[in-house]
């Protein structure tokens, strides 16, 4: 009986073995064609040139071409959904929102971002800075706050209700203990302009947006939402820990890889090693900088925490926001 357990135990090793070897030759032979990666933005904009970065090395280390798909529409929503219907080679190049917010902001959003995605990797992160005129009356966060005791006595521009910059100005109002007054706009260019001139009080966005404006002496940047000072504007202080505001606060957009719930396993384990093997480089890490944006490499299930950890978050601030409406 031992005997037979042992013969029977070795040939399930063997056909396990079998298997594992056989998924990573399967992974290693892949792919054989075109792989394409679809991005629900249009040519230019942040997350089409942080795909491009990553196309040209990854191309290089697939050994086969890596197309860009640029499927603009619903905040990004369009370019998952284009994923999803082509099958095959087909991954994406995300922001946050189509993960964690588009469920609750888009009826018949047509997937589930937790059944329908298998997430591959981060690839960089962002955060924003909360900016203000030069001529603002306050230099500070704790000024700022002071400044909107009133209920919506300082304003605030967006790109949009539920956008970004939106969410984050509402968690920080939250937590500061305040009201801001929204004003939403078409672009950040628009928001920037009525804060120059003087239409608007303040904006969260990117620290690339707002630096050229402080350089020139027309802006000035009170804080940061990230976790730790930013490498682009290290002299900002972060928001976190700073006038009352709790420890924990943190608020950034992020660009993810993304494929098809279903895709081979293996085929996500090699796509997340070359992933982060490109992120490693300088050179990459040097231009996602100039752009505004942190490499972030990681591993598939760290994604897939952000993506739960950011849904929970955002969709309570949703919450706040429409019970306030």
């Amino acid at each position: 009986m031992i005997y037979c357990q042992t013969r029977r135990g070795a040939a399930v090793a063997a056909f396990l073995t079998g298997c594992a070897l056989s998924s990573a030759a399967t992974a290693q032979d892949w792919p054989t064609g075109p792989v394409h990666i679809f991005v629900g933005f249009p040519a230019g904009s942040s997350p089409d040139t942080i795909a491009r970065i990553v196309a040209d090395p990854l191309a290089e280390a697939l050994g086969q071409p890596v197309v860009v798909e640029n499927r603009p529409g619903a905040g990004g929503v369009i370019g998952v959904q284009q994923m999803l219907a082509r099958g095959g080679d087909s991954f994406g190049i995300t922001i946050n929102g189509p993960l964690t917010t588009a469920q609750r902001l888009i009826p018949d959003l047509g997937y589930d971002p937790m059944a329908d995605i298998a997430p591959v990797g981060l690839i960089a992160t962002s955060p924003l800075v909360l900016a203000v005129g030069a001529d603002f009356p306050a230099d500070d966060l704790a000024g700022f706050i002071d400044a909107a005791a009133e209920p919506e006595a300082i304003s605030y521009g967006s790109v949009g209700e539920g956008s970004g910059a939106h969410l984050t100005a509402e968690l920080f109002a939250s937590a500061a203990g305040i009201q801001l007054f929204h004003i939403p706009f078409q672009s950040y260019a628009e928001v920037t302009t009525s804060i120059l001139g003087g239409e608007i009080d303040s904006g969260f966005m990117a620290p690339s947006a707002a630096l050229p404006q402080v350089e020139a002496g027309t802006m000035k940047m009170l804080g940061v939402t990230s976790a730790e000072p930013f490498a682009q504007v290290p002299d900002v202080p972060v928001i976190a820990g700073t006038a009352g505001l709790p420890g924990d606060f943190r608020a950034e957009l992020w660009n993810a890889f993304i494929a098809p719930a279903g895709t081979d396993p293996a085929v996500i384990e090699r796509l997340n090693a070359e992933l982060n093997t490109i992120l490693a480089d300088n050179e990459v890490r040097d231009r996602l900088l100039a752009m505004g944006w942190q490499a972030q490499p990681g591993t598939p299930a760290g994604l897939a925490q952000r993506i739960e950890d950011d849904t929970a978050l955002w969709g309570g601030v949703i919450d706040t926001v429409q019970a306030a409406e």
